[in-house]
């Protein structure tokens, strides 16, 4: 019988054993409704202890990939209905090392609902004080305008400086999510999304809105930024 695993070379042994589980399942080459093999054939096959077998096994029970049934069985679950948003970064690149456009899409569509609601949080919530920390985020990134590598490490940092300011642990958790989804595509991104880097008419407007404590007015400076970038990657993928 042809093996399911290959073997693992590298440390650690339950995260490697977990990423090659976890493949297999988006893939489709473990179905909804198969069963594992059993700890004694997984970890003969990839080459590493029972106890490394046992905390892959516990990640994917954690990330709605399995579960366990009658008998100790580990069943394979439909991650579309039992997944969480760990599986994100999984997803956007497929085993081919492709970007899936379609799951692309599906990001910015929760960023785009996602960032406006964060910045009218932070705005509602930060005030003065906010505005203060991200006013030096801004100052750089006046100074780096034709160095969109660095507008783009300015981005993220003002927008994980509102998410933390909004004090909405989902908030929080999800834009967790989407930057570690963001940063397996990084690079390809640089460029795609230049106007929205570049715009700092909107991320101005956002930081003044955060210091008069007006929500509405950040809600809508968020929504007008992040547009663009949306706008940017359909182009992008209309065109291929």
């Amino acid at each position: 019988m042809e093996k399911l695993l290959d073997p693992i070379l590298r440390q650690p042994l339950s995260d490697a054993l977990y990423v090659q589980l976890k493949g297999k399942i988006i893939d489709g080459e473990l179905k909804p409704g198969d069963r594992l093999p059993s700890e004694r054939v997984l970890s003969e096959e990839s080459g590493v202890n029972r106890g490394a077998v046992r905390e892959a096994i516990k990640r994917l029970q954690q990330a709605g990939l399995v579960v366990v049934k009658q008998g100790g069985k580990h069943e394979v679950l439909d991650y579309r209905q039992q997944g969480s948003l760990e599986l994100l970064p999984s997803l956007l690149i497929n085993s081919k090392g492709m970007v899936d456009p379609k799951v692309v899409r599906n990001i910015m569509g929760m960023r785009s609902a996602l960032a406006p609601e964060i910045a009218a949080e932070a705005a509602r919530l930060g005030g003065p004080a906010l505005a203060d920390k991200l006013d030096p985020v801004l100052c750089v990134m006046e100074g780096s305008l034709h160095d969109l590598a660095a507008l783009q490490v300015g981005a993220m940092h003002f927008w994980q400086t509102l998410a933390i300011a909004s004090d909405n642990i989902a908030y929080q958790l999800a834009f967790n999510s989407m930057r570690r989804t963001y940063h397996k595509a990084w690079d390809k991104l640089t460029y795609v999304m230049a106007r929205e880097f570049q715009d700092l008419d909107n991320l101005r407007a956002i930081a003044a809105a955060v210091g008069r404590s007006d929500p509405d007015a950040a809600r809508v400076a968020a929504r007008a930024h992040v547009e663009l970038g949306r706008q940017a990657l359909d182009a992008v993928f209309s065109a291929v």
